[in-house]
């Protein structure tokens, strides 16, 4: 018997380190494969940075993304200003509010969960049949906008919804216990409690809009410039015009094989504002999570 247990004993720890084994194989090449992309991004475009790259106007000559950078900000702006509040209030609704079972509740689980499934193209011809020829706006920067909050909006449905679920019911309890309704109790108890998973949602839908192309391409298209109009004399931003973002701007160069180094040096470029953000959103969810 003792021997029997010895070598089930046995058969355990050999079980336990082929699994720690195949853990650790499978995160040293996860860092390896991402510290490679980083290292050819950085050594390939790094010496293609020129100050002719970031001047204010596109042309021929300097192929300047600066437009592109500008453009990139106000799409992701303006995304996540359609995108965020409904995701969240939607998610609330589902968590706080809907009754366990219902049956609404599992048809919108199961449609956010087809939606986060389907392929970036499908959103660019939904886009241009919808907003490019159905509401006549063409190519412009509210159609791209408009699309790209469709295609995040079930990722960070998801991610908030298990943020919430993640709080303790023990929150809940002590809020009501102590007087407070359910919309105080959610919105001064439970959402900060859950803003780290819900900034992770957040900043998976940032990184989906900075990288995303065939879903623009349809929508924004690819103008090389900063959409503007003209209010009382008055240069503005113009969201009903065309303009590329900086991902697009970089397939733009590449597809056309003119200009190899500014399309790297885009890439450059690009990877840092990810990394900024991802950077800032992990400092301020590390502050809630303290606060």
């Amino acid at each position: 018997m003792a021997k029997k247990e010895k070598d089930y004993t046995k058969i355990q720890k050999m079980k336990a380190a082929a699994l720690r084994i195949l853990v650790w194989g499978a995160t040293v090449i996860t860092v390896a494969v991402l510290v490679s992309l980083i290292g050819y991004i950085l050594i390939k475009g790094v010496p293609c940075l020129k100050p002719s790259l970031f001047a204010w106007e596109y042309n021929t000559d300097n192929v300047s993304m600066m437009p592109a950078i500008i453009n990139t900000i106000v799409m992701t702006f303006v995304t996540l200003l359609f995108a965020v509040p409904v995701g969240v209030f939607s998610a609330i609704y589902l968590v706080e509010y809907a009754k366990r079972g219902n049956k609404l509740v599992k048809l919108v689980r199961m449609t956010t969960e087809t939606l986060s499934g389907i392929p970036s193209i499908v959103y660019g011809l939904f886009g241009y049949l919808m907003f490019g020829v159905a509401f006549h706006w063409g190519y412009s920067m509210l159609s791209g906008a408009l699309t790209l909050a469709i295609m995040v909006l079930p990722s960070i449905m998801r991610t908030t919804e298990e943020a919430l679920k993640a709080v303790p019911d023990s929150y809940r309890e002590g809020s009501f216990g102590l007087g407070a309704g359910r919309l105080r109790t959610v919105f001064v108890v439970i959402l900060p409690s859950a803003i780290p998973g819900i900034l992770a949602g957040v900043i998976l839908a940032i990184g989906r809009i900075t990288g995303e192309t065939a879903a623009l391409i349809y929508t924004a298209g690819t103008v090389p410039g900063i959409p503007t109009t003209k209010l009382a004399g008055v240069p503005i931003f113009d969201m009903m015009s065309s303009g590329r973002t900086l991902a697009i701007h970089m397939y733009a160069l590449l597809n056309e094989g003119l200009y190899m180094e500014q399309a790297y040096a885009t890439a450059v470029v690009l990877l840092v504002m990810v990394l900024l953000i991802n950077a800032l959103s992990a400092f301020i969810a590390k502050k809630f999570t303290r606060s």
